[in-house]
Parts: C-alpha cells; sequence; structure tokens
C-alpha cells in the first residue's frame, strides 16, 4: 500500500522492532548458557541443556542449564559467604549498588524489551512501555529502602538467604520485584527463573556483575520445578519468595512446614472487574482490555470476572464485541500489536479447553473476526456472557484471554458474585460516584483494589492477595518488612524443657482425678460470650507446683473448635466496629483484670511456683500490655501512597479475619494476653486455645471477659491438649490465620495443615518468646501479623 493508501484506510502497517543486539547477545552464548554462580557463568555441559522456544514461533531460541543440587547447593553456598559482608557495607553502600543497577536497566533498555519479548511472546509496547520502566523503578525505589535503613528499620535486620522462584508471565518484572527489597535490605539471592523463560533473569545476572554488584549477591540456577524444589529444601535457604500457581504455593507451605523457613507466596487470581450502571462505559471497556487481554490474559490479577450491572449490560456487551474487533494481534516485536503469543502449546490447548467446558455449561462464546498470525501458540480475544456464577468458568484460573462475563442488580449481589471465588489479589470497580466505589473496596475480599482504573503497579505500593491468591506483600514499606526479621526476635533461643509436672496425668484427668481430693467446680469453656460444656464432656486435671490437683478444666475436641470458630464469624461486628470502641474494651479489661489482680497472681503462684513478686510483676505487665493495646488500636493506622499518577493510593490496615492461637506454657497469663490483645485490637475475633498445664488461668480470665462490654464470640477459649485440637484449627478453612507457640512439633504442624485455605501462620518453631521484653512480645511487629493491608488506588484529575 502506497502512504495516501495508508491514509485513506486509517490501516497499520508493520512495524517491526530490531531484534539485532539481541541476537548478537544469544549468538554469544550459542553453546548454552550455565548458571550465574558467585558472579560468574558456570560452563555449560551439553548433556544438561534444554531448549527454550519463541513462543510467537515454536522455533528454538536458547539452550539452557538444568539445576541439580550441585547446582543449588553451590548457588546458596556462594550467597551464604557473601551474606555477611554485603550487610555489613551498610545502607548507602548497598543504596549506591542498587542505583546502578537501576542506571544499568534504563542503558540497557531497549535490549532487555526485545529480549522479554522474544522470550515471552508479549508485545514489544508492554516490554518496552511497561515491565522495562517498572523494573528500574524498582531499583531507584528500592535505592532509597536501603539508604534509610539504619533509621526506618533500626529494630530489624535481614532475613538471610533467599530462594526467589519467578513465573513466566513477566519474569524481569517479577525479578525485579523480589530481588530489589532483598539486596536492599542485606539479604542474597539464589533466584530460580521459570524454564520458559529464563532469558531476561541471565542477562540482568551478567549485566549486573558488570556494574559492580559483588560476587554471590546474586545468583541465578535455571531449571525446571525439581530445580525450585531443591531450592524450596535447601536447609541454607532462610526465606522462599514465590510466585506462581496456587497448587505450586500449597505444595510449597507444606514442603517447607516446621523448617523455620520465612514464606511469602503470590499466587494464582480470579478478580472481578465490576461496572455500575453510572459508570463511564466506553473508558470501563478500555479498562476491560487492559484488565484481560494485557499480557493476553496471563496475569494473575488479571481481570477475568466480568460483573456489569444489568441495566447497562446489553449495552456494555454491544460495545465491547466492537472494541474487540479492533484489536490487533501479531508477532511480539510488531509495535502496532495489541495481542501477542501465549507462553506455549500446553497452554495454549488448556485455555482452548476450559472454553469448551465453559460453552458446553451454556456460555455463548464471541470471538472477533480479526487475523490471526500462523504458527506460534496464538489465541484470539473471547468473550463468554450468560456464565453462571458457580460455572467452572467463573471459578478456574484461565490464565488467557478469555473474559467470563455475569450480570447483577444491587451493591450487595455484585459484592456477593464477587467475593464468591477462593481467591483474593485484586479488583476492579467502575463507578462515576466515588462514595459508592468506596464503599465497595472495602468489602471486597482483595488485596488490591483499583477505582475506574485497572493494572497499575508501583513500586512503592504493596501488591499481594489474600485467601488462596497467597499472603506477604511485594513492594513499599510493607513489602520491605517481608525481607527482614525483628532484632529481639533474631536472638531467641530454644525453648527450655518442660519441668517434672506430672504430664502423663493431664492427658486423661478423669483417671488421675478419681483417688484425690474433690474440687469446688469444673471450669468450662467459653463460646460465643458464653460458658459452654465441652462436647465430649470430659475434663482435663490442671495441676499446681506441687503436683496437685488444682482444678479441672473441660476437655476440648474437634466439636469444640467448630463451635468456637461457628461464634467467631457470628462477631464480625467486631471488625468494623471503630478503633475507638476497641480501644476501649480493651482499657475495659485491663481495669477488671486490675481489679482482681491479687486472685491472679495467687493463681500464678499456684499453678507456675513463681514467687509472689514474681507472679504479682506478671500480673501487672499483663495489664500494661492491655494498655498498650488499647493505645495502639486507634493509633495503629495505614498510609497514603503517591505513586507516580495522577492519584493516590490507600494502604487500608484491615484485620485479618478469625485467628486461632495456641498458647505457650511459659508466663500463662502474660502470654495469654500479649498474643489475644494485638488481634483484638486491630479488629480481629478469636479462638484461643491456652496451655493445657495453666489453663485455669484462662478460665479465671474468661470471668474477666464476663464483666467487660466484648461482644459475644471475639474471643472464645477453647481448653485440651494442643496437639489435639491444633490440627483443626489448621485445617479449618473458615480460620484466616494461626498463632502457634509451644514445641517444633506444632509449628510444624500449624504451618503443613494449613495447606488448605494457604492461612497465614505465625509460629515460633519451639524458640522461646521473653514475654517481658516489650522489644520481642509488645508493639508494630505483631500488630503487623494482626493485619493484612488493601491498597486502593484512587485515580482523579478528568
Amino acid at each position: 500500500m502506497s502512504v495516501s493508501q495508508y491514509f485513506d484506510t486509517m490501516d497499520y502497517g508493520p512495524a517491526p522492532e530490531s531484534d539485532t543486539d539481541a541476537r548478537a547477545w544469544l549468538a554469544r552464548h550459542s553453546d548454552g548458557f550455565g548458571h550465574f554462580i558467585n558472579g560468574a557463568f558456570t560452563p555449560a555441559t551439553a548433556g544438561s541443556l534444554f531448549d527454550t522456544n519463541e513462543p510467537a514461533t515454536g522455533k528454538p531460541l536458547a539452550r539452557i542449564m538444568q539445576g541439580t543440587q550441585a547446582d543449588v547447593d553451590a548457588a546458596v553456598a556462594a550467597a551464604r559467604a557473601a551474606q555477611e559482608s554485603w550487610f555489613a557495607i551498610g545502607g548507602h553502600a548497598r543504596a549506591r549498588h542498587l542505583y546502578a543497577l537501576a542506571r544499568m536497566v534504563q542503558r540497557h533498555a531497549r535490549l532487555f524489551a526485545v529480549v522479554e519479548a522474544l522470550d515471552n511472546g508479549k508485545p514489544i509496547r508492554e516490554t518496552r512501555d511497561i515491565d522495562v520502566p517498572l523494573v528500574a523503578r524498582h531499583f531507584y525505589h528500592h535505592a532509597g529502602w536501603a539508604q534509610l535503613q539504619e533509621r526506618e528499620f533500626a529494630d530489624q535486620v535481614p532475613v538471610g538467604v533467599i530462594g526467589q522462584i519467578v513465573p513466566w508471565n513477566f519474569p524481569l518484572l517479577m525479578l525485579a520485584w523480589k530481588i530489589a527489597p532483598a539486596l536492599a535490605l542485606g539479604n542474597t539471592v539464589v533466584l530460580k527463573p521459570a524454564e520458559f523463560t529464563p532469558l531476561s533473569a541471565l542477562l540482568f545476572a551478567e549485566l549486573a556483575a558488570q556494574a559492580g554488584l559483588p560476587p554471590g549477591v546474586l545468583n541465578v540456577v535455571t531449571g525446571d520445578g525439581a530445580t525450585g524444589a531443591a531450592i524450596v529444601a535447601h536447609p541454607g535457604v532462610n526465606k522462599i519468595a514465590f510466585t506462581g500457581s496456587t497448587d505450586v504455593g500449597r505444595l510449597i507451605r507444606e514442603k517447607t512446614a516446621g523448617s523455620g523457613k520465612s514464606l511469602t507466596l503470590e499466587l494464582g487470581g480470579k478478580s472481578p472487574f465490576i461496572v455500575f450502571d453510572d459508570a463511564d462505559i466506553d473508558a470501563a471497556i478500555e479498562g476491560v482490555v487492559d484488565a484481560i487481554w494485557f499480557n493476553q490474559g496471563q496475569v494473575c490479577c488479571a481481570g477475568a470476572r466480568l460483573l456489569v450491572q444489568e441495566g447497562i449490560a446489553q449495552d456494555f456487551y454491544a460495545r465491547l464485541k466492537r472494541r474487540m474487533g479492533n484489536l490487533r494481534a501479531g508477532t511480539p516485536l510488531d509495535k502496532t500489536i495489541d495481542i501477542g503469543s501465549l507462553i506455549a502449546p500446553s497452554q495454549h490447548e488448556r485455555v482452548r479447553k476450559l472454553v469448551e467446558i465453559g460453552v458446553k455449561e451454556g456460555a455463548t462464546c464471541y470471538q472477533p473476526d480479526i487475523s490471526m498470525p500462523v504458527g506460534g501458540s496464538y489465541f484470539p480475544p473471547t468473550l463468554l456472557t450468560n456464565v453462571h456464577p458457580a460455572s467452572t468458568v467463573a471459578s478456574e484460573e484461565i490464565f488467557g484471554p478469555v473474559l467470563v462475563a455475569m450480570t447483577f442488580r444491587t451493591h450487595d449481589e455484585a459484592l456477593a458474585i464477587a467475593n464468591n471465588s477462593r481467591y483474593g489479589l485484586a479488583a476492579s470497580v467502575w463507578s462515576e460516584t466515588i462514595g459508592l466505589a468506596l464503599a465497595v473496596a472495602p468489602a471486597l475480599k482483595a488485596g488490591v483494589v483499583w477505582i475506574n482504573s485497572t493494572n497499575l503497579f508501583d513500586a512503592g505500593v504493596g501488591f499481594g492477595g489474600v485467601r488462596e491468591s497467597g499472603f506477604g506483600r511485594e513492594g513499599g514499606r510493607e513489602g520491605c518488612y517481608e525481607y527482614l526479621k525483628p532484632r529481639a526476635w533474631a536472638k531467641r533461643v530454644a525453648r527450655k524443657a518442660a519441668d517434672d509436672k506430672p504430664v502423663a496425668a493431664i492427658v486423661d484427668s478423669v483417671a488421675a482425678s478419681a483417688s484425690l481430693p474433690l474440687v469446688d467446680r469444673t471450669a468450662k469453656l467459653y463460646v460465643g460470650g458464653k460458658q459452654a460444656r465441652s462436647d465430649g464432656e470430659q475434663s482435663l486435671g490442671v495441676f499446681g507446683a506441687n503436683g496437685k490437683l488444682a482444678g479441672e478444666v473441660g476437655l476440648g475436641n474437634r466439636k469444640d473448635i467448630r463451635n468456637a470458630v461457628a461464634a467467631a464469624h457470628a462477631a464480625a461486628s467486631w471488625s468494623a466496629t471503630t478503633p475507638h470502641r476497641r480501644a476501649q474494651a480493651l482499657y475495659y479489661l485491663a481495669e477488671n483484670l486490675s481489679a482482681r489482680a491479687a486472685e491472679f497472681a495467687a493463681r500464678l503462684v499456684e499453678l507456675t511456683g513463681a514467687s509472689t513478686d514474681a507472679a504479682s510483676k506478671e500480673v501487672e505487665q499483663s495489664i500494661s500490655r492491655l494498655f498498650a493495646y488499647g493505645a495502639w488500636a486507634d493509633k495503629y493506622e495505614g498510609a497514603v501512597h503517591v505513586p507516580p499518577m495522577r492519584g493516590v493510593a490507600l494502604a487500608m490496615v484491615e484485620p485479618i479475619g478469625v485467628v486461632g492461637v495456641v498458647c505457650p506454657d511459659e508466663s500463662p497469663l502474660l502470654a495469654f494476653v500479649s498474643l489475644v490483645a494485638p488481634l483484638l485490637a486491630m479488629g480481629n475475633r478469636v479462638v484461643v486455645v491456652p496451655s493445657a498445664r495453666h489453663a485455669l488461668i484462662a478460665t479465671d480470665f474468661y470471668q474477666v471477659l464476663e464483666t467487660s462490654d466484648l461482644p459475644g464470640g471475639v474471643i472464645n477459649i477453647v481448653t485440651g491438649a494442643a496437639a489435639t485440637l491444633l490440627p483443626t484449627l489448621a485445617e479449618h478453612d473458615d480460620v484466616d490465620a494461626l498463632w502457634t507457640f509451644g514445641d517444633a512439633a506444632l509449628s510444624a504442624t500449624a504451618e503443613r495443615l494449613s495447606t488448605g485455605n494457604l492461612k497465614r501462620t505465625l509460629v515460633d518453631y519451639g524458640l522461646a518468646t521473653d514475654w517481658n521484653d516489650a522489644l520481642a512480645a509488645e508493639g508494630p511487629v505483631w500488630l503487623r501479623h494482626a493485619t493484612q493491608i488493601k491498597n486502593v488506588w484512587v485515580p482523579y484529575g478528568e
């Protein structure tokens, strides 16, 4: 066509980006890429190489090493050897290194963009205009945190050696999300890129070494899932940071249980895209394009579920179909295209089968009549309407350019459908009524909410999910804490072995108590604000320091835990009450405990053998701790992030929900209060399993609760053996988090059995906390674990 004809038709001609430099770099490694360990590439061993292919053509692109256990060992050893000196050089020196990495990315931006498009199949416009600039932004932003570390994180230390596993949909950007905060805060890294897309990670490592990054600080080991499994299992790795599928994340949670490894998981999603009838329809349709056809829908937070208010649905669908007809598919290096290739034939086949299932289940399929390239793994943009909220395509993550559409009538119905998912990564809300949008956002079960926008990201704004979308945050201050641990916790030592109290008698108190004097009463459980008999109608003997029976408590079982969880859920209004109201309740608890201080001190003397002075001190410390969290209740607040856009991102502090708590034996009253109070202050409801040895402390405490103004169900106490009750708490899908303090076996059980709904866990691995030390047992570190951050993006202006 001539230029005049192009002006007449307004058709785009191809605008290919040159791949000369990228091909030259690949040619320099034509013998195959080794791993990048201790600042250099290892020799490529012919027998261990496998091919990676261009998604757009299916042709081989490069030869990559399959990482072995020996390779992982070498990488971890290099990272371990470098970590202490890397942290020791100080924040300013690390800031300069991260600044150098940011500048390096910008200098080689075009090379990175082309390599990423070739390796992944996404359009060059996306890698050039979104991925690479965000990569540089992450290193700039975290250079700042490195510079400020000594002041802003003075009470924290690095975790150590970090194992990082990144997916194939954003290979370079996910690398930056994980490497930048880890290195900035004094950790060293062993990274495994996805086997489909390892090239940008290898290019980054090569150029990072040229930019002066010390050997061993960053190590890249390539390979398939077996290589990742070796990193997860390696005893020299202190933390695993994983982005990928929920199924693999669940497996990693299980494999790391009891190992002491820190863990963050950013997993799958099925994000709702909600359009109210007062929305700017054309703007919302452009939002849909960005939400589901960006990166061919291979995005964990893709707006894959379109929820449109019934009154505008048909108009919306008609306009959306017209817009779909103008989408352009083509080879990734064509700067005029909207849609590139899926990552591999296997992914293409998965998407195709799920669309077929959707049609069989009653959906209507629309695919525009647009030109699709021949060869490669191309799939057309697809709209499925008439989808039922319970259908397969509405619940399963498709991870392709497929949008499923449903309608709703009311605000409440929109929320019900949106939250009808096991995932909770992101959501998008479209309405010209800002009050409506800001009312919906807090009610959505998601870690990120975009208002009148979608797929906005920034290094200064945390990203991460809830439910089976994982836990932990990446980006911003909240993301920094994922690569740090409290200095006071780093000093913890193994808990002392239990003393020689008659533990055997605790297991079967009925037989043990038969030959002992009668006691005044058998304390009950405390469920839903009331004393309740245990379901099994059995009792548990509690013995004093002198070995004599001090009293009996109910022997709780699985049914009692379930009843307590149900009561906690019924008390959901506590999570919505004001922080001032929660503060008052904690102060009142402290007041009531103070009125009975002598009684509790006497009970501590009886049960633990502590001196009167020590027991009185523990009671006073417990009162002080209640006051402390009363003080924090209306002062631990969110933040207003200012990303590089016309708008703000509101970091909202939210309660987790229902939290199970298993208490240790030491300092039985103070530990109980120290674990429960921060959860209450932040609006959670709790199911507590107190120390079995000292359970009378907890049953005495519920008498304090009965004279307080806490709503029934906010605190529920189930007495019994932790080893028996913990599994039910851990496996319960209506428990949102689990705190377990005790021996190492309990920690392992808590982490292993929490994989069902991927609940957050806080465990001590058998390491003793000094409950009298406010630095270790009180303050913001506990409040961070008692909350989750929801980032709500609010653009403003025309």
